[in-house]
């Protein structure tokens, strides 16, 4: 059984024999040239988003004080039992947000992208596809997971890790070496970056109990319990541990709200499920892939369902497999090259002319409500939360929303929702000004709260102010 799974990767889908030496099918110039043509549509669409914003908040407030705060300092509810561990990351956010506003978080993303669809290029070519296979692929990727790409938050980390850490996994199974320790270091700096790092070290569990443990034993035992250490090689240290738990345990994911919302049947579900459908049956169809990447399918699979932002994750691992089941094709569309190198040039200057005509100063409606507040605590939906915690306001809850208490967590996610939980955060004596999104149901709640009234409208924001 252990040599049937260890020498799939080099039989095709009737059990011949297939050749790993595909340099003669691949042409670099063509894989080049859809990357760039991708990535220069991404810029064009590219928008910061959720989850963003509260790490270069954060980043700033260790810059100023040259210290790692304890808790979440821009938040009046208590966080004082929230351990940070992605120091790195918000450092990162804020000298990006410091050097080029939210600019610097759309370049930041359009990189991660281009580096993504490499590493993903690189897998697959090491897998044996070709060309047509390859580029296909990543078309595939990117709009099965296009949010993914499209939208910059604290994710794009990941985007880089993941498909390197499959690299490095793959290229141990097909030749075990001492390789294998750099996932260490990997491990260490993810960490410290995105907590997608935890589904990493699941990555890397898989491979050694199915793989590398029937080869060598020692070294993936040793591998196990060295990597639990270089995970908590982080402001946190073994308090890592904590932070992991309550990022998997908060409400949110709880409800399946946000960033946490489960498979549906919206339009960019139904894409991803498509896309990770036919790639997974290309995978099979061009070589059975070893058993730890069946079960890492799998996994991958259920964790999609659970929460449907997981499905980028799974659409990477499928790539170089799925990449490999056409490995031939016409080669008359060479003529194309010119075309989408001319029309990715055109993209990649739009974009950095629309980068360059942004106002990357605070949102007028964001600055108003922060000196409305002048110090004062204010209740805000997600999104204009982290821009006022930007912004140096003082905000009641908002993201990272694992660091308060289920309590505050139930009452802010009530709040967003417009549910009548939420009237107790309304309630407080503390918070003076709300800020929302017109139409949401927060806005419905606050606005029939006879405690406040409409300041004011700034483009899509209401302000409210708590009456005398």
């Amino acid at each position: 059984m252990a040599a049937r799974w260890d020498d799939a990767r080099d039989v095709g889908p009737r059990g011949a024999r297939m050749s790993t030496d595909s340099s003669r099918d691949v042409r670099p110039t063509w894989v080049a040239a859809t990357i760039v043509l991708i990535v220069a549509v991404l810029g064009h669409v590219v928008i910061v988003g959720d989850d963003a914003r509260w790490l270069a908040a954060l980043g700033r407030i260790i810059v100023r004080d040259h210290a790692v705060p304890t808790g979440v300092p821009f938040a009046a509810a208590s966080t004082a039992h929230w351990p940070n561990a992605l120091v790195l990351a918000e450092l990162i956010f804020y000298a990006l947000e410091w050097a080029m506003g939210d600019q610097g978080l759309l370049v930041a993303q359009t990189v991660a992208a281009a580096m993504a669809l490499a590493l993903l290029a690189w897998g697959a070519r090491a897998a044996g596809a070709g060309t047509p296979g390859t580029c296909r692929t990543l078309l595939l990727v990117v709009i099965g997971a296009f949010t993914s790409f499209a939208v910059a938050r604290v994710q794009m980390f990941s985007l880089v890790l993941f498909p390197l850490l499959l690299l490095l996994l793959r290229a141990d199974q097909r030749e075990p070496s001492r390789r294998i320790w750099l996932v260490l270091g990997l491990l260490a700096l993810w960490a410290n970056l995105h907590g997608t790092a935890l589904a990493g070290l699941a990555m890397l569990y898989l491979y050694l109990s199915f793989s590398l443990a029937r080869k060598k034993p020692v070294r993936a035992g040793l591998v196990a319990l060295t990597s639990l250490v270089a995970m908590c090689v982080t402001p946190a240290g073994a308090h890592t541990v904590a932070y992991y738990y309550g990022l998997t345990t908060n409400l949110a994911a709880q409800r399946g709200v946000g960033l946490w919302a489960p498979l549906g049947t919206g339009a960019p579900d139904v894409i991803l499920v498509v896309a990770a459908v036919w790639m997974a049956l290309a995978a099979w169809r061009a070589a059975r892939p070893p058993l730890w990447e069946l079960v890492a399918v799998l996994l991958l699979a259920v964790l999609t369902v659970k929460a449907a932002r997981n499905g980028v994750w799974l659409l990477f691992l499928l790539a170089a497999p799925a990449a490999r089941a056409s490995r031939g094709g016409r080669r008359g569309w060479r003529g194309l090259i010119p075309v989408a190198a001319a029309a990715a040039v055109a993209l990649l200057v739009a974009d950095v002319i629309g980068w360059a005509g942004r106002d990357g100063s605070t949102p007028p409606a964001i600055a108003r409500a922060v000196g409305i507040a002048h110090g004062a605590t204010i209740l805000a939906d997600s999104q204009p939360a982290e821009q006022i915690a930007l912004a140096g306001g003082r905000i009641w809850a908002g993201n990272p929303i694992d660091a308060f208490s289920k309590t505050v967590q139930g009452t802010y996610l009530d709040f967003i929702a417009g549910a009548a939980g939420g009237r107790a955060a309304l309630e407080l004596a503390q918070v003076k000004v709300v800020v929302v999104s017109l139409g949401t149901g927060a806005e419905r709640l606050v606005s029939s709260d006879r405690a406040f009234r409409r300041a004011e409208v700034i483009g899509n924001t209401a302000i409210y102010v708590r009456q005398s």
